[in-house]
Order: structure tokens, then C-alpha cells, then sequence
């Protein structure tokens, strides 16, 4: 009953402040019974409010800022920071530490416990912030033993297995699976990886060992290089969780996993091939947290928010967005869905596969088994009552006509090409077979991107720029001008990046456009006109953000074709 009165209490909090209706509370709890989630945790999960609406009614009432320990990994910095017999003592398990912001994540038994936490503080130091997570009274004793039972850095795991057996049966997942080395060293690399904010994890068989590589802002570095022994241990652990079959070895096969990393669920697609070393496993971490990013948070220039906001004025037609394979199309697209995304619109999508599950859009997964193909999907959202469609790609004549066709019948309609640049998507679309005719007055605009390593502002350092890179830099350059190299430091691992920045051209489709796109004008005829009209090539807009001291010539000249601009 007592239980009862907390979460109607929290109901009530939401719904006098106008967070939620009384209708989502009453859904909120009827789900409650199935499943016994903690309601604010459940009201983020139905997409009634978003976790920052929420957190400040939480810190108000006992008991919703919860989680299950069952499905954390453990964190081996954090562990190290909380001595055993400390967090034993006030009921405290450190479950995450993030380096760079100093945050502290502990679970707890007793959120408010208002003593332990000043003694924490004092203990760390008043320069950390901690944050608290309600855990259950069973789970949290269990846990505290398992976490500081076990060896849980990289190289405490791999001297264990060195010096015992690897039993594959405690591979499976289930039962006390700490007491298992290999479960541990898949776990602390899956941690290291997503706390170093990698993108992709390889793992990668050579003929005498197995090298661990990381994607990090764009660029694959080794981490590890371990035994060949460690291969099947490793590959049979990563397929048990990801629901693979383990006994077939010569055949590729797709799997995914979700995992509480750092305090917040992190989900990975998983793939393996076969190879004449064994099998190749490469895991793509879908962190939700940091790959869905608000337009205004790009730091995008000004003149190109400002066309971006022209070309989503539009009521109908298509907005493509063009690049090669990883250069942040998705995000793009799903940065310009949440700024038009509320309650007054339909958004349906059609992803192979959908990646990240977003509140208020319809989104559905390509399956080919379901005989669900884009073309299909676009001809049965028509019927939805849509007001927005993302394809996810155009990539044949027949979703290409469809997505068109919807565009024409007064649909907003998103999707991605596979061109290098904006000019570059009208010759792509005659080529599937579009014709010039049907894409006059129904493509809004085209949106070409790359992605560029940011130069840490703690470490970056200004230079003079040399004879052949004032030629690069052509018209910008004066004898004012200064250009930034990477240096490196302890705040970005040495690196002298930190993140990722877009390069974007932005192509404003017109009236005088669509004339020339409906004429078959060469490529040489719309970029004319389009530079009268503002238009700013991919190069011009790169040099513009090495001039603002944001990248690098030589990172920019990895990313962007300047041999153009050698004169």
C-alpha cells in the first residue's frame, strides 16, 4: 500500500506540474503491473516525458531513479575510487566514472542517505560530483560482493586466465558468470570502449594473436593485442549474448546485445565473418546518449542553421543527405526529425535496420524475410496518414519513384544517397532511373557531409601557416592569418582531438534550380548558378572551420578533397 501511495505520489508530482495526463499515469501504471519497473523509469520508456523532465520530480520522491544491478558491468576506475569495506559499511555500490566530467555514479540502497554521501565526498574530494541510482536491497549485497570479489581490469583478467582453465561452459550466459575470467575481459574491454567514446570495437584474428581495435572519432587504433589462445573465448562469449549460434563458425552471422555501461543502457550490433584466421567480430555501439544530437548543439555556422531552417520550412518535397558510409547521415537526419518532432505531426520511418528507438515516430525495420522492402514500406506508410517519411536510403529505381511519389502527394519526405556531393545527387538519380522532369519542384534541398576530428581547446596551438598551405587556403588566407595544429594532452588521451564536428554543403533548391535540373544542365551550369545563390562547396565550408581554429588542414584534407585548391 505504502508502495501504492510513492507512486501515485510521483504520478500526481507530473501531473499537477503538466508533465503528463492523467490518461498516460493510468497506461504508466496498468504497464506497472506487468512488469514491475519503476514508474519513472516506465514513463520514460512509453515516451510520456524525457529523463531530464523527470529527474528533478525524482530527486523529490524516494525510490525512482532506480536500476538493476543484473545488467550493469562492472567499472573498474569507479571500483577503485570506493574502498570494499566503505561501500559494504553505507550500502553503496560505485557503478560509473566518467573521467573527463568527474562524475561519480553510485547505486544504493538509500537515496537520500544524506551522511554516507558527505563522508564520500570528503573521502574523494569536493571537486567530484556524485550521483545516486536506487538499487534493490537483495541485489545490492550480492553485487558488492561480485564487483570486489573479482579482478576486473584488463590485465588483472588476462594474468588470471594465464594462469588458469577456461571452462566454455561458464561462458553461457546466466548463473554467476564474475566467477568466469573470459566473461570479465569481454566486459571491462565493451566498458573501456564505450567510456573512450568508440564507435566500432574489432576484434580482429592474425595468425598468432587477435588484435582489439577501437573506432575513435572516425580513426581505428589498437588497444590490445592479445594471444591467439584468447580468440575462441572471446568470440564464443560475445555470440552467447548476442543470441548467435556458436557452433556455426564458417557462415556470417548478425547479433545484438544491450548492456548497462557508465550508468545508462548502451545497446551493440554485433557482426561476424569468417576469415582464414578465424572469425572476425566487429561490434557497433549504439549509445543513444551521444549519437541523437540537437541541431543547435553541432555548433554549426550560422549560415548554415540559417538554410537548414529554409529548407525545413518547406511543407512538401524531399531533403536528401548525402556522404559516404559513416559520415553522420543518420544523425542529420534524425537532428532536423526532432526539430520539427512534436505532437502536431506523423512521423514514419523505414530503416535497415532502426537503430535508435525515438518517442512519437512510427519507426519500422526493413525485413526482407517479411518481403517488407522500401519501396513496400513507403507504399503502405502512404496509407498511415503520415505527415513526415524517412526512408532510410535510396538505392534502386523503385524506392527512388515511391519516395518521389510521396513528396508529390504533400509529404515532407527525408532520406540519404550515396554521392560525394550535393551536385553530385542529380546524376545518382537519373542513373536509378529518376526522371529530370519529376525532380524539378520536388527536392527541397540536398545536404552533402563529412565528419571532422575537433582540435582540443585545451591543447590546441597557433602557427603561421606555410607557402603550401596558404595555396590550400587560397582567397581566406591574409598575412593575419593563423591556423591551429593538434598538440595533445591528458584531456584528450594524447591525442590532440576530442569529437567530431560536420562539414556540410548545403544546396537550396529554387525555382531557377529547378528550371536547370528539368533542362538536363551539365554540372558545371548548377554550380554556377548555385554559387550566385550563396552556395558554398565542401572545401570552402572545411577551410572556413580550420580558420576558426575548429580542425586541422591535414584533418580536413582526410575527410575532403582540396587537391582541387592546388594551384
Amino acid at each position: 500500500m505504502a508502495e501504492q501511495r510513492k507512486k501515485l505520489r510521483l504520478g500526481e508530482l507530473l501531473i499537477q506540474q503538466n508533465i503528463i495526463t492523467t490518461d498516460q499515469l493510468a497506461i504508466a501504471l496498468a504497464e506497472q503491473r506487468h512488469n514491475n519497473i519503476p514508474l519513472g523509469r516506465l514513463l520514460v520508456r512509453l515516451g510520456f516525458v524525457t529523463e531530464t523532465a523527470i529527474r528533478d520530480i525524482m530527486a523529490r520522491t524516494i525510490g525512482q531513479e532506480s536500476i538493476d544491478l543484473s545488467q550493469v558491468v562492472a567499472d573498474p576506475e569507479a571500483l577503485r575510487l570506493v574502498p570494499q569495506e566503505f561501500a559494504r559499511r553505507n550500502r553503496i555500490l560505485p557503478i560509473a566514472f566518467h573521467t573527463r566530467d568527474q562524475v561519480l555514479t553510485v547505486a544504493t540502497t538509500e537515496i537520500f542517505n544524506v551522511v554516507a554521501m558527505d563522508q564520500l565526498r570528503a573521502m574523494l574530494g569536493a571537486h567530484l560530483e556524485i550521483k545516486t541510482q536506487l538499487a534493490a536491497e537483495a541485489q545490492l549485497e550480492d553485487y558488492i560482493d561480485q564487483f570486489y570479489g573479482y579482478e576486473l581490469s584488463v590485465d588483472g583478467i588476462l594474468k588470471e586466465i594465464e594462469t588458469g582453465e577456461i571452462d566454455y561452459d561458464s561462458l553461457q550466459v546466466g548463473g554467476d558468470e564474475y566467477t568466469q575470467p573470459m566473461v570479465r575481459l569481454v566486459n571491462a574491454l565493451l566498458v573501456d570502449a564505450v567510456k573512450r567514446g568508440a564507435s566500432d570495437i574489432h576484434f580482429e584474428p592474425e595468425y598468432a594473436f587477435m588484435r582489439v581495435r577501437f573506432r575513435i572519432d572516425g580513426v581505428l587504433e589498437t588497444v590490445r593485442s592479445l594471444h591467439k589462445t584468447y580468440m575462441p573465448g572471446i568470440t564464443v562469449r560475445i555470440k552467447v549474448v548476442s543470441d548467435m549460434n556458436i557452433a556455426e563458425t564458417r557462415a556470417p552471422q548478425d547479433g545484438r546485445l544491450s548492456l548497462t555501461l557508465n550508468g545508462r543502457p548502451v545497446d551493440f550490433r554485433v557482426s561476424t565473418q569468417p576469415t582464414i584466421y578465424g572469425e572476425n567480430v566487429v561490434l557497433r555501439v549504439l549509445d543513444r546518449e551521444k549519437s541523437i544530437i540537437s541541431l543547435d548543439r553541432m555548433n554549426l555556422p550560422k549560415d548554415v542553421t540559417d538554410r537548414l531552417a529554409i529548407m525545413l520550412a518547406r511543407p512538401e518535397g524531399i531533403l536528401i543527405v548525402t556522404g559516404p558510409t559513416g559520415s553522420g547521415k543518420t544523425t542529420t537526419l534524425y537532428s532536423l526529425l526532432a526539430q520539427v518532432n512534436d505532437e502536431t505531426v506523423n512521423i514514419m520511418t523505414l530503416e535497415d535496420p532502426v537503430e535508435y528507438p525515438l518517442t512519437l515516430m512510427r519507426q519500422t525495420s526493413v525485413n526482407e524475410v517479411a518481403r517488407m522492402d522500401f519501396a513496400n514500406g513507403i507504399r503502405s506508410i502512404m496509407r498511415q496518414d503520415p505527415d513526415i517519411i524517412l526512408v532510410g536510403e535510396v538505392r534502386d529505381k523503385e524506392t527512388a519513384e515511391m519516395a518521389f511519389r510521396a513528396a508529390m502527394t504533400g509529404h515532407q519526405v527525408f532520406t540519404t544517397l550515396h554521392t560525394n556531393s550535393a551536385l553530385g545527387a542529380f546524376p545518382r538519380l537519373l542513373d536509378i532511373g529518376i526522371q529530370p522532369d519529376i525532380m524539378a519542384g520536388n527536392i527541397i534541398g540536398v545536404v552533402a557531409q563529412r565528419l571532422v576530428r575537433t582540435l582540443c581547446p585545451q591543447c590546441k596551438e597557433a602557427y603561421e601557416p606555410s607557402r603550401e598551405e596558404r595555396v590550400v587556403l587560397g582567397e581566406f588566407a591574409n598575412q593575419e592569418t593563423l591556423l591551429h595544429r593538434a598538440v595533445g594532452c591528458k584531456q584528450c588521451d594524447n591525442k590532440g582531438y576530442r569529437g567530431r564536428t560536420p562539414v556540410m554543403e548545403l544546396l537550396v533548391i529554387d525555382g531557377d534550380m529547378d528550371e536547370l535540373i528539368a533542362r538536363r544542365s551539365t554540372a558545371k551550369e548548377l554550380r554556377t548558378v548555385a554559387m550566385a545563390k550563396g552556395f558554398r562547396p565542401l572545401a570552402d565550408a572545411g577551410i572556413q572551420r580550420v580558420l576558426d581554429g575548429i580542425t586541422t588542414l591535414a584533418e580536413l584534407a582526410r575527410a575532403v578533397d582540396l587537391t582541387g585548391r592546388y594551384a
